[in-house]
């Protein structure tokens, strides 16, 4: 059947409501939530013990409610361990359990709304949930020495057992209900340091029994429901083009095929399995509308991009002195041109959602990263209101930023497929909307296309007296609802983070940048801005170096700003031996950046196959992320966010030909292989500092690690990624 539509639907977008409210100082808000009578929600069943946080079962299992989504970064052991640690609980009885989608209990302290990013989980809730698990240790003390009638202060707590001197005992399940009753104490005593014994120690990961076991149910992939029926997309070629008119005919011969519906990033097959949506898929005939797409090549967009960074941008906050006139009087100038391709996040599972709609209430299951919008986006779809959107957060494999979407995308599609079922007169059934990878891979939301200029210029004895850098790239915030807090004066902080606030003294520095526009998508990619601005930025240091006849390692601490980020060079230097010579064929580049309130330094050791493709066969990495809450996972993060970098340096890009994505899968947009990863050696700063972030820091120094390795090696400065557009041989 041909399926004319009145006019291209206008794609689905959140209003532009200012219903963030950002604000670090949230902290007193959200804890006197957890302190005020009757917030200690209602046990679920006769014994139980239940607050936002910590709910101890009869059983005497604990369950930690994880405000945050884990897509493998470790984040739902790291807060187990914080309330583990303040309840003095035997690991073996902590399980984990994510919160439901609940703003005023849930919000990330660091930005006011439900969600995941930035880095944050750990940073934003380390007093919050040891103040959770502390305030229950309390409650059962309290109960114990009711119910033994001995003082509280004689009550001590240790492995999950609550003990006194007289020989009484109990668990925390047999007191479960009575600590129920207790009032919540409003300013628990938190353990001193010294007294943790998991906290910066050892705590297992929480996820690895279910995902060794392949536990079913885990991801949202894995979701399944009664009646439920699986949608997959005819997406559009082009970025921006909207479907006119499609003919479903040969697509509804397919068995198991149950409806085709329109909306506005596509056409959506429904079936009663994932196979048959896929196979129908394939048969439709969809025209397209393609007046506003991007039809562009990728090398029509690098050119401008190129073209924009010789010319005067918008001035970048955190500059000093005057570098155009530095320049102006320079006896030498040298000018770099950088280039940094389309990004995919390839995760190894690909969005995915199901969606239960009848009208009144909608119900989502799925990795959902930013809860908060999501349930405004879904509210305005449906014209509810976000108390009758639920979201079961399910755990994710993988995301790398591609699951916190200020538009909500996945979200808003789901939810129109059901809208348009249920206004068609069908009943409300379950409904899973898959992504295949090649719908990841070409459906764009990449870590933008991005050029710099660099311009440095020095006195007749080589002294640097001034550097002008200009950035042109799209920007992730602009025409989002994060756009009023994340773009000031039309500077999105996104796109410049890392060299605005340069980390090293220069006599005059000057950053300016470009907004681009683009019909493509793009979004945060891990570590976001830091991807490009730190290459920028190290490689650029190792080039002053050169020409000041420096080791770069020296002449990096002889002008770094930062105590902590001069710590983890040194650490990194000493521990790979910086100073000793290599074998023979070995080469060693270094860099280091802060980003996300944690400082990474790592030294890269290269070598060339016969090819002439470069072999990362070591990288020395140390991190200073504050209080480290569980090494392992801080050394797992590093380890990951190391190879995930490495494997866009080495060789990922997305490129377009005339606005249609050249990559499909992973055959045409390869990842990191095993013999492509290095020895990795971690190296964690003790600290008495607050902690920061670990998911992303790891990622931005190793790009220009290796760069400035095969400087070293070979005098060649590569400026434009990935590695594999070079021959090295």
């Amino acid at each position: 059947m041909l399926h004319l539509l009145e006019k291209p639907l206008e794609a689905a977008r959140p209003s532009r409501r200012s219903f963030l409210k950002m604000s670090a100082g949230a902290l007193g808000g959200l804890m006197l939530a957890l302190r005020m009578p009757g917030t200690a929600r209602a046990a679920s069943n006769a014994g139980d013990f239940a607050q936002p946080f910590v709910h101890i079962r009869p059983d005497n299992k604990v369950i930690v409610l994880i405000k945050h989504l884990d897509k493998g970064q470790g984040t739902a052991s790291g807060l187990a361990t914080l309330v583990a640690d303040e309840l003095d609980a035997d690991a073996a009885q902590i399980e984990t359990d994510f919160a439901p989608a609940n703003v005023d209990l849930y919000k990330n302290l660091a930005f006011g709304v439900q969600g995941t990013g930035g880095s944050t989980a750990i940073a934003n809730s380390f007093l919050q949930y040891r103040t959770a698990g502390a305030a229950a240790k309390a409650m059962l003390v309290a109960a114990a020495a009711g119910e033994w009638d001995v003082p509280a202060a004689e009550v001590t707590v240790s492995r999950g057992v609550v003990s006194h001197a007289s020989g009484k005992s109990a668990t925390f399940g047999e007191l479960a209900g009575l600590a129920a009753a207790q009032e919540v104490p409003a300013e628990p005593a938190l353990k001193k340091p010294e007294d943790w014994i998991y906290i910066g120690k050892s705590f297992a990961r929480v996820d690895v029994p279910a995902k060794s076991s392949g536990a079913v149910g885990l991801y949202g992939m894995d979701h399944q429901a009664d009646n439920m029926l699986v949608a997959v997309l005819a997406r559009p070629p082009k970025f921006g083009a909207v479907p006119t008119s499609f003919d479903d005919a040969e697509a509804r011969k397919i068995e198991g095929v149950v409806d085709v519906v329109s909306v506005p990033s596509g056409v959506a097959v429904l079936a009663t399995s994932t196979w048959p949506a896929i196979n129908a898929r394939g048969l439709l005939e969809v025209t397209w509308d393609e007046a506003v797409a991007e039809s562009r090549s990728t090398a029509e967009m690098a050119e401008e991009l190129a073209a924009m960074t010789s010319e005067k941008g918008l001035p970048v906050p955190g500059g000093e002195g005057d570098a155009d006139g530095a320049l102006a009087q320079a006896a030498n100038v040298i000018e770099v041109d950088y280039a940094f391709p389309f990004l995919a996040h390839a995760p190894m599972e690909p969005l995915d959602i199901t969606v239960l709609y009848d009208g009144e209430t909608a119900t989502f299951w799925t990795g959902s990263q930013f809860q908060t919008i999501d349930q405004m986006v879904t509210a305005g779809v449906l014209g509810l209101t976000p108390d009758k959107i639920a979201i079961n957060t399910t755990w994710a494999g993988g995301s790398f930023g591609r699951r916190a979407q200020p538009d909500s995308h996945y979200f808003a599609e789901a939810a129109l497929i059901a809208k348009a079922r249920l206004e068609a007169g069908n009943p409300p059934q379950p409904i899973k909307v898959v992504w295949t990878r090649e719908d990841d891979i070409k459906g764009g939301y990449y870590r933008p296309m991005v050029a710099h200029k660099a311009r440095v210029g020095f006195d007749e004895d080589g002294n640097v007296l001034g550097w002008q850098h200009r950035i042109a790239t799209k920007s992730i915030m602009k025409g989002t609802s994060f756009e009023q807090f994340m773009v000031k004066d039309g500077v999105d902080a996104t796109s410049v983070e890392g060299i605005g606030e340069l980390p090293y003294s220069m006599p005059a520095f000057q950053a300016e940048v470009h907004n681009a526009e683009t019909a493509v998508p793009v979004l945060w990619w891990r570590s976001v801005g830091h991807t490009h601005t730190g290459y920028v930025a190290e490689t650029m240091m190792d080039r002053l170096a050169k020409q000041a006849g420096e080791d770069p390692l020296a002449y990096r601490l002889k002008h770094i700003k930062h105590d902590r980020l001069a710590g983890v060079l040194k650490l990194a230097a000493e521990k790979a031996g910086w100073d000793k010579p290599l074998p023979e064929g070995r080469y060693r580049g270094i860099a280091a950046v802060e980003s996300f309130g944690s400082f990474v330094a790592e030294v890269a050791e290269i070598s060339f196959r016969e090819d002439g493709t470069v072999k990362v066969e070591k990288v020395t990495c140390a991190v200073d992320c504050g209080i480290p809450v569980n090494p392992d996972n801080i050394r797992a993060q590093m380890e990951g966010g190391i190879g995930y970098g490495l494997g866009a340096v080495l060789r990922n890009e997305i490129t377009l030909t005339d606005g249609i994505v050249d990559q499909e899968n992973f055959d045409t947009y390869l990842p990191i292989r095993m013999t492509d990863m290095p020895e990795i050696d971690v190296h964690i700063v003790p600290s008495e500092e607050a902690p920061s972030g670990a998911g992303e820091p790891g990622t931005p120094p190793i790009g220009p690690a290796v760069a400035n390795a095969i400087a070293a090696a070979k005098d060649i400065w590569i400026t434009d990624l990935p590695l594999s557009k070079h021959d090295l041989a």
